[in-house]
């Protein structure tokens, strides 16, 4: 049987960034501790409903995480143990912002048995960093990594965003190699997505930010890859690179389907056959649904066999290493060669697929453009 992961979603943030479309708000303390208390309550009865479960990761995710206290995380951390038999060597993610956390508190969380930290630089450029919304400086990033190091923290995901708007080749060059002469065993990247209703989208069509510009957006990520391939780093799957040995183990299950279960607002689960379910989206409104004995779940979902095969086709696609045809006609029956005959061949001579002895996978210029690829098999 496959480990499950875990994924425990902290809505709260210092402040609200322009292009953020998650489940976030500002951070109240009040509420805060009442979500806390929710969360716990929701995990607990996760284990009454479904009896005990192995898990080997666990993801703090969100917002930030770390604006919880130890204490707090620690309570979380007691219910996920009541509910999941955790593995030894489970990871155990924390998504946190630099200048959010101290060298102390940082002791606190690897004590906790936090190992893995993921953090947002976005950008080194501080101009940037500010049209973004971002609460912190690049000085904040260079001593949060620090601290990061000096705290015991052997495994460290940074986060860089390609594509923002008025960003220069040069400027995109500059956060690559800073982050680089870090040494992070990880690292993810992302084309900037401008997603309608954010302060981002409204600054655009107002003309106060120009347009991004999608066509050097797709140089930096191909400069960057070869950048990060240079210096030892292996690209993995579409958005990540990492050091051999420290590829993200818990969003992996994502790309396999392995099971996974959130908990928290806005959470969504799957049970790594063909049920899939979420949670309510507002913070409020959750806290409420836990404090009055309610489910908190709005969604339930379960996938036909035509769904279950494309999701195990464009998921598995997102990793470089692509998918086995063997693997994929022993679980569905059926041959993706000639099921998608058409499709791959026309892809196959525009460079943006490649086959590989018995794997499908996407070459370079097919992860830029996966999209466009993945829309043939939903």
């Amino acid at each position: 049987m496959t480990d499950a992961g875990v994924y425990i979603h902290i809505p709260f943030c210092r402040s609200r960034c322009s292009y953020c479309d998650f489940a976030t708000g500002l951070y109240q303390s009040e509420l805060a501790e009442r979500y806390v208390q929710a969360i716990s309550k929701e995990i607990v009865a996760a284990a009454g409903m479904a009896g005990v479960r192995q898990a080997d990761t666990v993801y703090f995710g969100g917002g930030t995480p770390s604006m919880l206290s130890p204490d707090q995380v620690e309570r979380i951390l007691s219910a996920v143990q009541r509910s999941f038999v955790i593995d030894p060597t489970a990871e155990v993610t924390m998504e946190m912002n630099p200048g959010s956390v101290t060298l102390e508190t940082l002791r606190e969380f690897r004590g906790l048995g936090i190992n893995r930290a993921s953090f947002g630089a976005q950008t080194f450029d501080d101009r940037e960093l500010a049209r973004l919304g971002r609460s912190h400086t690049s000085a904040d990033t260079l001593r949060t990594f620090d601290s990061l190091r000096a705290s015991g923290f052997a495994n460290v995901s940074c986060d860089l965003i390609a594509g923002l708007p008025g960003q220069t080749m040069s400027g995109w060059q500059h956060n690559v190699d800073q982050t680089m002469s870090l040494r992070p065993e990880h690292l993810s990247f992302y084309l900037l997505e401008v997603h309608q209703g954010t302060p981002l989208a409204e600054h655009i069509k107002r003309g106060l930010q120009p347009v991004p510009d999608e066509d050097l957006a797709g140089e930096m990520y191909e400069w960057m890859l070869a950048r990060a391939e240079a210096s030892g780093y292996e690209h993995y799957e579409i958005s990540n690179l990492c050091r051999p040995g420290f590829a993200s183990r818990h969003n992996t299950k994502y790309w396999t389907g392995a099971p996974y279960f959130g908990f928290g607002c806005s959470a969504h689960s799957y049970d790594g056959k063909d049920h899939r379910w979420s949670n309510e989206r507002d913070v409020a409104q959750y806290v409420d649904l836990m404090e009055n004995g309610k489910s908190p779940v709005v969604e339930n979902r379960r996938l036909n066999n035509q769904e279950a095969r494309a999701e195990a086709l464009f998921l598995g696609m997102r990793l470089m290493r692509g998918v086995d045809t063997r693997e994929y006609r022993a679980a569905y029956g059926i041959d993706l060669r000639d099921a998608y005959e058409a499709d791959l061949s026309r892809f196959q001579e525009a460079g943006l697929v490649e086959f590989d002895g018995d794997l499908i996978k996407l070459t370079r210029a097919g992860a830029l453009l996966s999209n466009e690829v993945f829309a043939a098999f939903v």
